[in-house]
């Protein structure tokens, strides 16, 4: 079992930066590979960023690459989504999820473990 749960969001001008937190508990990051999503009033859960179990590896949405970064630090059981750059158009909750199956996931499906969200909102 993992439980996640996030922290980090607000609501910021067009521009600035967020950094959002997920802290792990239950089993160790290492076992797991992580993803960031992020959902907007009336619309569907939508990928953002991954890191691999190993930590190696990243993916990221094409609308988001080169803004934001994923990262995990093992050691504090702590996955991180470095957001600079936000447009109004960031604007969602935004979830953690983990994954004990997969070295790497981008689908809702593959993710067994969810945190609770964290609200981003970008004002322009």
């Amino acid at each position: 079992q993992v439980q996640l749960v996030e922290s980090g969001g607000g609501l910021v001008q067009a521009g600035a930066s967020l950094r959002l937190s997920c802290a792990a508990s239950g089993r160790t990051l290492i076992s797991a590979s992580m993803g960031w999503f992020r959902q907007a009033p009336g619309k569907e859960r939508e990928f953002v960023a991954a890191i691999s179990r190993s930590g190696d590896n990243t993916w990221y949405v094409d609308s988001v690459k080169g803004r934001f970064a994923i990262s995990s630090d093992n050691a504090k059981n702590t996955v991180y989504l470095q957001m600079n750059s936000l447009k109004p158009e960031d604007t969602a909750v935004y979830y953690c999820a983990a994954t004990l199956r997969f070295h790497i996931a981008t689908l809702p499906s593959q993710f067994d473990y969810w945190g609770q969200g964290t609200q981003v909102t970008v004002s322009s």
